[in-house]
């Protein structure tokens, strides 16, 4: 079963449509609109769910998930209001957030900080082109899933961006190269992190490239020191995805993201050690009318020395899921989501209802958003 999952896995992501409404890049925050007031937007979203896991988790959280991961409760995943400033020269965005992702993504930051989803302000550097530069709290490019679900095919995140930054804290320089290419640099305080916690800064960059309004490939890096308090063997952190969305405005959707990172080490021995992780996922859509939508996913995630992932079972991470999402659009600005999603792993790494160790889990979820 395992190895026609891989098989099948794989043959969807070497599949791609021939090339053929502007894609959204949904990796991004910027994509909730608002009501204009002059030079002021405000908008905001709610994101509301009840999610069950066959497996019963104690303590009510679904395991190795930030999103929507709670188990038999009505909740919020993510309510939030976006607040937006934008002149010819200066633009500011305030984006306060609270919910069950919000309590489990922000664990690790002080105070009032654990509220803010986005906090910035920006300048434009040049009167000829749109190079800006903001600085603040900002959305983070990483992978082609944000925490803003009613952007993203299926309901629930991939593993992949659960291991990535969803928030970065630093400073951002957008430069457009032509019309079909832009890029950025990121100078950070490191790997999801507003309040820093080592001495050395972290550089990313970002190429979104769009050959025609159907398709979109971006290609991201992340290189940093990650040693801290909390890590004291870590070194430098390498990262890079590749993601590729495509819409063509009418019966199908596509994005498929991979990537891969590189974790250096060093212990009090002085004995160096490099350590590897990577993921795969293709994500397809069908519309049956203009209300009703029908996704399907399927994701590898390999972690072997647990550098991103601290897994339950004796064993480093390896395996994946496959899902099914039912969608219905309510209104322009409202959506209902059944999904229904299975995994596995190659060790024992989810704890059942009986508190033993099993290498399967199933998880079914409901969701309504609303937004404006």
């Amino acid at each position: 079963m395992k190895q026609l999952f891989r098989i099948l896995f794989f043959s969807a992501l070497a599949f791609c449509p021939s090339l053929n409404a502007q894609v959204v890049n949904t990796a991004t925050l910027d994509t909730t609109g608002g009501q204009q007031i002059g030079n002021t937007s405000i908008g905001a979203y709610l994101d509301l769910y009840y999610g069950y896991n066959t497996n019963q988790p104690a303590g009510a959280n679904i395991p190795y998930f930030v999103t929507s991961s709670r188990h038999n409760e009505f909740s919020i995943n993510l309510a939030y209001i976006d607040i937006r400033y934008q002149s010819e020269n200066t633009r500011v965005r305030i984006v306060p957030g609270f919910g069950t992702y919000v309590n489990a993504n922000y664990v690790n930051e002080p105070g009032s900080l654990k509220n803010l989803i986005e906090a910035n302000a920006g300048i434009r550097l040049s009167k000829k082109k749109k190079i800006w530069l903001d600085v603040g709290i900002l959305g983070s490019p990483y992978t082609n899933e944000s925490a803003i679900s009613k952007d993203h095919l299926m309901y629930t995140r991939s593993l992949a961006p659960e291991y990535v930054p969803y928030y970065l804290s630093g400073a951002k320089l957008s430069v457009p190269l032509n019309k079909k290419l832009n890029a950025f640099l990121y100078i950070l305080n490191g790997w999801q992190q507003i309040q820093d916690n080592n001495n050395g800064n972290s550089v990313g960059t970002q190429l979104e490239y769009r050959p025609n309004e159907k398709h979109l490939f971006n290609w991201d890096t992340y290189v940093g020191d990650e040693r801290s308090i909390y890590n004291p063997f870590n070194r430098v952190r390498y990262f890079t995805d590749i993601y590729w969305l495509y819409n063509a405005g009418k019966k199908w959707s596509f994005t498929s993201c991979i990537y891969v990172g590189r974790q250096d080490q060093k212990t009090n021995q002085n004995v160096r050690s490099s350590h590897y992780w990577w993921q795969a996922n293709f994500i397809a859509s069908y519309a049956f009318t203009s209300k009703f939508f029908l996704s399907g996913r399927l994701e590898y995630f390999a972690d072997p020395d647990q550098m991103i992932i601290k897994v339950i079972g004796p064993k480093g991470f390896e395996g994946g899921s496959a899902g099914l999402n039912l969608n219905y659009r309510i209104t322009e600005k409202s959506l209902f989501r059944l999904e229904g999603r299975h995994f596995f792993t190659t060790e024992n790494q989810f704890v059942n209802h009986a508190n033993t160790l099993t290498n399967q889990m199933s998880w079914l979820i409901g969701n309504i958003t609303i937004w404006f």
